[in-house]
């Protein structure tokens, strides 16, 4: 599987590509240390820097998944919520680099707000525009502690599959009660509305989510304590630690003016 990743970040799409033994080809990152963190890993992929100024067109055809977390400030709770008025409104900016690069999968990620931002217009928005590309689309709500995260932090998370290559006669969801009948949107909102009232997926329970949180609080304050010398503010390795890398995921080299040398074996 040869992978390509948008809005990369310090490389979250990335490095679990790496894990899954995929080939990441190229990454774009506007953020400076996000830049660099990219290049240390993965010298050999291709670095863009800004989404707007790039032609992915070179990629047509070669890429098997393309994965992004668009921005998500224009729809979170934590910001002013502007959203397509917010010029950090990029999805039309990943769509393009779709259409360019033609992928087999997709995989966009985004906050739970924006399920609600003006009624689920931008939610059913990304879905219509990679159908009317040739994709089926599944959403799904989740959230960070479904895969042992020690905080909840719910996410939207797009997987679209090109028809190109999909055999037309799969019409069953996970648990084979759909129809062979139903359209695929009708099968999209049907799988989303399952998922969204079944709270805490893969078996984690309220009441398991509610005890690990408590527990994790009082981890959170012995690791700043022993790292900082305060508990008000997390340490950068126990963010690391949240964020799924390995907790010296940012700890550079050549930031301590040693020679840039790639840690890839490191982290395998």
């Amino acid at each position: 599987m040869k992978h390509g990743s948008l809005f990369s970040g310090i490389g979250g799409f990335d490095l679990a590509a790496e894990w899954m033994g995929w080939e990441n080809k190229f990454h774009c990152e506007w953020n400076e240390f996000g830049q660099k963190v990219l290049k240390h890993y993965w010298p050999n992929a291709e670095s863009f820097h800004d989404i707007t100024k790039t032609d992915f067109t070179k990629y047509a055809n070669q890429i098997d998944i393309l994965t992004g977390g668009f921005p998500c400030q224009p729809y979170s709770m934590a910001g002013k919520r502007k959203g397509k008025d917010d010029e950090r409104h990029l999805w039309p900016e990943m769509l393009r680099c779709i259409r360019e690069v033609k992928p087999r999968w997709v995989i966009g990620e985004n906050v739970l707000g924006l399920v609600n931002w003006s009624g689920g217009l931008v939610f059913h928005e990304v879905q219509a525009d990679l159908e009317a590309e040739g994709y089926e689309v599944f959403p799904y709500v989740l959230p960070a502690v479904s895969v042992n995260a020690p905080h909840r932090r719910d996410r939207v998370w797009f997987v679209a599959h090109s028809n190109n290559s999909r055999n037309s006669s799969l019409r069953c969801g996970t648990d084979g009660n759909w129809k062979a009948k139903s359209t695929k949107r009708e099968q999209s909102q049907y799988e989303f509305n399952r998922q969204s009232n079944t709270g805490i997926k893969h078996g984690h329970s309220e009441k398991y989510w509610d005890n690990r949180i408590g527990k994790r609080q009082m981890d959170i304050a012995m690791w700043n304590a022993q790292t900082n010398g305060k508990t008000s503010q997390l340490s950068p390795q126990f963010v690391m630690e949240m964020m799924g890398f390995p907790t010296d995921w940012t700890e550079l080299p050549f930031l301590n003016g040693e020679k840039n040398q790639s840690k890839q074996g490191e982290t395998q």
